[in-house]
This record gives structure tokens, C-alpha cells and sequence, in this order.
């Protein structure tokens, strides 16, 4: 082994004790998300479910929003049982009318949001052979503009107050751009850059914002991911990690972790052990990185298959037992 790689390993030793002291005895701020209200992108499964769970325990008035009207009645019959308040709305964040008129409606039941929380998105997975501009084009505007045009709808009411939160998730994919994920990791890069930015220049006005970099997360996003190439195959090995033990976290404990960092005003989170390994080994040791996922893309299906999308639960069982526990907690059920 090179003294190169001894250092690197050495130093993401040193970081995960660090990391893991500070989850085990770093002190906890007030909660000031109590009783506020809350806007939520993707609402209604998967992380933004638990989110809005969350939340509900925190006595804050829920608004959310999602393109599916059933799956938007499913959560909020569940959620108005436990939250003060819920307003679900059908919206697509990727597109800027839809996202104005149902904040204009938001304006007129309830007032103006205190916080956002920008948690769109889509997963596609296959080779980079197998992508067309349309997976491109889908991510970015679902992830990246899906962040920007709530973001925009929202901010100058926060600004003019002086105060709001808003939590916009990215992902390791978007710090270390992952083989098979190329549109997701360039959608959630442009989202973290547009995040960072936004801090700097609002932070001084009362608007606390947090990039959240979470890893694979137990949120059986295998089922709603979509698959190009050899969709069986790229399934398995997607519904094999986000299901792993070990290197997943649980999806509602990631959001507890992400809500307690954007009321301590953290500039940026990564949840999981492995995500915050995965990016300081890249700072450190970035040609390290790509040579291994080098190799990991080798190990990864080939083939452009047959030009179609196909979305994970049209395909077969491929989940672990985590995994099917968690596509039964946040409401990703197979059709």
C-alpha cells in the first residue's frame, strides 16, 4: 500500500471517530420548528413522508405537496391525526405556474410558509449509454429546478420578514458523481451549488438554509426509482444497496438528523457515516475516488437495452429484508 493511500485511510479513520463523537455527544439545539408551517416537495413517500411525520410530532402545520392526488390523500389522512393542520396540494415543482399556484392557494388558507423544504426528486439508474436528454432534462427540472422555483416563490416572503428556514436535500451523488446515476448526480450538484450560494447571501438576513448530503437512506426509493439498460439487473444491484445494513440509514432518522441541523444552523449535513466518509475521501485522496469508481462501473450492467424506462415496481422482487420493511413504513407499495 502507497503512503498515499495509508494517509487517506488513516485521516477517514480519524474523521469517522470525529463523526461519530459529535453524533454520540454534540449538544442539540432548541427547537424552533415548533408550530410553524411547513412546506414540503415530495411529500407524500419515501423521505419526504418522513419529514413531514417528523414535523407532525413538532406541532407544525403541514402543506403538502406532490404530483399524485391519491398518494396526497393517503398521507394526509394519516398525517391529520397527529398534525395540527394539513394541507395537501397537487403540484409539479417542475414546472414554475404549477408551483405559484399552489402557493397562491397556501397564501390564501394559511398565510405565508415558514419553512421549505425542497425534497423532489427522481432516480434514474442504467450506463451512461443508455441515457437520452429526456433523463437528463427529467432530473434537472425535478431536482434542480424543483428547487429553484419554490425557493424564488418563497424567499421574498422570508426576506421581508426577516426569518424562514429552508432544507434543501442533494446527495452524495451530487458531491461524488456515481457511476449508473449520471443525471441524478448532475441534478443534485447543481441543487448543493445553488444551496451553498443561497446561505452565503441570505444568512445575514435571517434566513437560515442547509444543504443536506444524505447517503443511501431506507426509504424504498427501489420501487420508485426508473431503470434503463438492463432495467432487471440495474434493480437488483440498486434494490440490494438501498437496503444494505450497515452502510443505509434509516429514512426517519435521516430527517430527524436533517431538521435538528437546519435549527442549529448547520451550512451543510451529511447523513450517514458512509456518506461523510465517502466526501472528505474525495477532498483528500480525489484521484483515489475515481479510480475506484472506475472500478465499481466495471462491475455495474452493461447494455443499452431495449430503450425503455421501466419503473422498479414493474420489475421483480429484488429488496432486502430492510428494504421491504421500509417500503411498507413510508407507504412505497408495489402495484
Amino acid at each position: 500500500m502507497t503512503n498515499g493511500r495509508k494517509t487517506a485511510l488513516a485521516a477517514a479513520g480519524a474523521f469517522g471517530l470525529a463523526w461519530t463523537f459529535s453524533r454520540l455527544f454534540g449538544g442539540r439545539s432548541l427547537d424552533e420548528l415548533e408550530g410553524r408551517t411547513v412546506v414540503i416537495t415530495g411529500a407524500t413517500r419515501g423521505l419526504g413522508l418522513c419529514f413531514a411525520r417528523e414535523l407532525a410530532e413538532r406541532n407544525c402545520r403541514l402543506v403538502l405537496l406532490a404530483r399524485d392526488s391519491a398518494e396526497l390523500d393517503r398521507a394526509a389522512n394519516e398525517l391529520v391525526s397527529v398534525a395540527p393542520a394539513v394541507l395537501p396540494r397537487v403540484c409539479d415543482v417542475s414546472d414554475a405556474q404549477s408551483v405559484e399556484q399552489a402557493m397562491n392557494e397556501v397564501y390564501l388558507a394559511w398565510g405565508e410558509p415558514d419553512v421549505l423544504i425542497n425534497n423532489a426528486g427522481v432516480i434514474v439508474v442504467g450506463p451512461v449509454e443508455s441515457m437520452t436528454l429526456a433523463q437528463y432534462r427529467q432530473c434537472m427540472d425535478t431536482m434542480f429546478w424543483g428547487t429553484i422555483y419554490p425557493t424564488v416563490e418563497l424567499l421574498p416572503h422570508m426576506l421581508r420578514r426577516g426569518e424562514g428556514w429552508i432544507l434543501n436535500v442533494s446527495s452524495i451523488g451530487g458531491r461524488i458523481s456515481v457511476p449508473h446515476l449520471l443525471p441524478y448526480s448532475c441534478a443534485k450538484a447543481a441543487a448543493a451549488a445553488f444551496s451553498e450560494g443561497l446561505r452565503a447571501e441570505v444568512r445575514s438576513k435571517g434566513i437560515k438554509v442547509l444543504t443536506a448530503i444524505p447517503g443511501l437512506m431506507r426509504t424504498g426509493s427501489q420501487d420508485n426509482a426508473q431503470f434503463r439498460g438492463d432495467a432487471s439487473a440495474e434493480h437488483g444491484w440498486f434494490a440490494a444497496m438501498a437496503g444494505a445494513p450497515g452502510i443505509t440509514v434509516d429514512g426517519q432518522r435521516a430527517a430527524r438528523q436533517m431538521l435538528d441541523a437546519l435549527v442549529a444552523d448547520q451550512a451543510e449535513l451529511h447523513v450517514g457515516l458512509a456518506a461523510d466518509l465517502a466526501a472528505r475521501a474525495h477532498g483528500l485522496a480525489p484521484n483515489l475516488v475515481a479510480d475506484v469508481l472506475a472500478r465499481v462501473s466495471t462491475l455495474l450492467p452493461a447494455g443499452s437495452g431495449d430503450g425503455a424506462t421501466h419503473e422498479g415496481r414493474s420489475l421483480p422482487e429484488a429488496s432486502t429484508p430492510l428494504g421491504r420493511t421500509a417500503e411498507a413504513e413510508y407507504q412505497v407499495h408495489r402495484s
